[in-house]
């Protein structure tokens, strides 16, 4: 029997009375028939130990295509009605990791029993534990319904708490008040918006998944959980979108700070080739060497020529600013 898989398993069973959580030293002790008002949470470590994981579900009568499913490598979010099983997968969130890859959850639930497999490890569920272990709150009391709330409600809870992270990591360098149409602040928006779009993304697969439990009917539910499961998703979602909506009005605001610099720019040009445009055809004119040039033989051409252009060049600029062009 593998090793790994045990010392990465472990057995809570409660009931309103008691709770034990030991780790799993035998598989064999893995049976969760009924028995009285008990409920069983194994949790697992690691998705590669499928014999062990198909001698679970042989040793309880589980659903055998649980053990295809179990078997698969990745799976999308997505509820599956098996005939005494109900098995969710989960795409959820490294929200350690930055670039906020996701990893695989898997829930087996059956009317006294809640399977949780897990990728990787984490302290996600951990704060569920100590409750059920100090009696607090009403965990112990509860069907499995509840305990499923509550493990998702911590995925939600988790989310939430990244979202904060995410608006605070970032937020003063890109602050309306600190908008500069530089490249460097230009990629730290995009970066924002690429990492928002992936947390809505996980956040509505999560909502849709939800709303699937909602209708669940193979094992008694109590859908007013999953009701509030499915407006704290639709909450978390409505502030991604208010975010999003920011970064796009920070990314308009960049574009149009950067065209009116580019207008500006563009009206200078222009309004300096205007000036020099009529001195340069007089200055051309004037420069041509044709043998008679009337103009050329008076003692005071040149400083005629210069009092037309100075002139010129005046009321240029007088009509300029009376149009208020600068």
């Amino acid at each position: 029997m593998s090793e790994k898989f045990l010392r990465n398993t472990t057995l809570i069973t409660y009931s309103p009375s008691k709770v034990s959580i030991v780790p799993c030293e035998d598989i064999l002790i893995l049976n969760f028939k009924p028995h009285g008002d008990e409920v069983f949470w194994l949790n697992t470590y690691g998705l590669s130990e499928l014999n062990e994981m198909k001698q679970v579900v042989i040793q309880n009568q589980f659903d055998d295509f649980l053990i295809k499913l179990l078997q698969d490598d990745e799976h999308a979010n997505k509820v599956i009605e098996l005939d005494n099983v109900l098995f969710i997968a989960l795409k959820v969130l490294k929200t350690d990791d930055k670039n906020l890859d996701n990893k695989q959850l898997i829930f087996v639930v059956s009317s006294n029993m809640l399977w949780s497999l897990q990728e990787n490890h984490n302290n996600h569920f951990q704060w569920i534990r100590d409750r059920l272990s100090e009696g607090k709150g009403q965990v112990r009391s509860k069907k499995v319904d509840y305990l499923l709330f509550l493990l998702i409600e911590s995925l939600i809870a988790n989310y939430e708490e990244t979202f904060e992270k995410l608006l605070n990591a970032d937020g003063d360098s890109i602050k309306v008040t600190n908008i500069n149409p530089t490249p460097y602040f230009t990629k730290k928006v995009e970066e924002q918006k690429r990492r928002m779009l992936n947390f809505k993304k996980a956040t509505l697969s999560l909502r849709n998944t939800i709303v699937k439990l909602e209708t669940i009917n193979i094992i008694p539910m109590d859908s007013k959980y999953f009701t509030e499961l499915k407006e704290q998703a639709n909450n978390l979602i409505d502030e991604i979108d208010f975010e999003l909506f920011e970064l796009d009005s920070k990314t308009n605001l960049i574009f149009s700070i950067q065209g009116h610099r580019l207008n500006e720019i563009i009206r200078t040009l222009t309004l300096v080739s205007v000036v020099f445009i009529p001195l340069t055809f007089l200055v051309g004119v004037y420069g041509m060497n044709f043998d008679y040039m009337p103009e050329l033989k008076w003692n005071e051409g040149y400083f005629a020529l210069w009092g037309v252009m100075v002139t010129l060049t005046v009321a240029i600029v007088v009509y300029f600013k009376s149009k208020k062009w600068f």
